[in-house]
């Protein structure tokens, strides 16, 4: 078995090289690949990225900026790894929990699974509107995709190989979330939600996602479930 771990990244030069490093000291059992790809970062990120000289790490590079999910889909475009894991740049999620991720997966229960921040895993407290909104396109999704999860909007999601080999994914954005949530779950696929951490951080700190995101979430999914 092979794992293959997709980071997009984008302007995240603070937080590179120790992600990086945490994701690439984990010991998960499986023959590992990272694969880094920039979305035309412009703070020196590209630069750190050329420098890496692990064998285990594949850098791409996009020559404009196109969005997560556009990084995404070419990331996953260049996994071989049996389950393909989504690792964002930053620090919020811990790479240390990949080993509970992929056991639903690894002992035969789960095709899918997602990291939930909601089921009782230590978090950091920050923004309540935050938490409403999260809550609030979940739940949506839950009504059209007929699924129970507690956090749609999660990084931490883990498919293995041939499920999204039967997705065709299209969102260029953090539209990704709520169309995959979707297709997976109109493919049947078994999913599973296990407890995470979260050290989550504030605008100050970088963190891109806006109130803008959520409403284009919503979009998405009705998009995504009626339309495409």
């Amino acid at each position: 078995m092979r794992l293959s771990i997709v980071m997009p990244v984008y302007n995240e030069k603070e937080t590179l090289r120790e992600i990086v490093a945490r994701v690439l000291r984990v010991d998960t059992g499986l023959e590992t690949e990272l694969i880094a790809v920039d979305d035309f970062s412009t703070d020196g990120t590209r630069d750190i990225l050329k420098d890496l000289s692990d064998p285990r790490v594949k850098v791409f590079f996009h020559e404009k900026n196109k969005g997560k999910g556009a990084a995404l889909r070419t990331g996953f475009a260049q996994a071989a790894g049996d389950i393909v894991l989504v690792q964002d740049a930053d620090l919020e999620y811990d790479p240390r929990e990949y080993p509970k991720l992929l056991e639903p997966i690894l002992d035969g229960r789960a095709d899918v699974v997602y990291g939930s921040r909601f089921l009782s895993g230590p978090h950091r407290v920050l923004f309540f509107w935050h938490y409403v909104a999260n809550r609030l396109v979940t739940t949506i999704c839950n009504v059209l995709a007929n699924l129970n999860l507690t956090d749609m909007e999660t990084c931490y999601k883990v498919f293995k190989r041939d499920i999204l080999s039967r997705i065709t994914l299209k969102s260029d954005r953090f539209g990704f979330e709520p169309e995959v949530t979707i297709k997976v779950a109109r493919l049947k696929a078994r999913i599973y939600e296990v407890p995470i951490s979260y050290s989550g951080r504030d605008y100050t700190e970088g963190k891109k996602i806006g109130w803008k995101d959520g409403v284009a979430a919503i979009w998405h999914m009705l998009r995504f479930k009626f339309f495409k």
